[in-house]
């Protein structure tokens, strides 16, 4: 048995680095460019569900998934933008993959409103021909 405390009852001084939120890995290099993109990305989706205080360690821990399926399906694409060759099958998994895991943590695609309703597009069309200016004739006396 690994100790008698229970992980509620345990200090800090008993938790790992990761659990702590001092480090995203137990081990490896943190310093390169995979590293960071995966600490943006993660720190991104965090953003997006309302900053870690408010997430479970369930979904801390989709999170985390994310990232990684994200990092990788750039390095991927990283390679076929340059003419490699890449496997799109493999390439198709993890993005398909990465869809769902952002799916379960209630990440949706929220679509932008790129048309007017119809009341606030007549009342702008309204406005704008309340406010020409008067025509001229050539003398330049006014007419309606």
């Amino acid at each position: 048995m690994l100790g008698t405390s229970s992980p509620a009852t345990a200090g800090k001084t008993a938790r790992s680095r990761v659990s702590n939120g001092k480090s995203l890995w137990l081990d490896g290099d943190k310093r390169g460019p995979a590293a960071r993109r995966f600490r943006d990305i993660f720190a991104a989706i965090v953003s997006d569900l309302g900053g870690a205080d408010r997430l479970s360690e369930g979904q801390k821990q989709l999170a985390r998934r994310c990232s990684l399926l994200a990092v990788e399906c750039e390095r991927i694409e990283a390679r076929a933008v340059v003419g490699e060759e890449i496997d799109l099958d493999v390439y198709g998994m993890m993005t398909d993959r990465l869809g769902r895991a952002l799916q379960r943590l209630g990440l949706k695609r929220i679509a932008k409103n790129i048309t007017p309703a119809i009341d606030d597009y007549l009342a702008a069309k309204a406005r704008q021909a309340n406010s020409k200016p008067a025509d001229y004739d050539l003398e330049g006396v006014a007419y309606e």
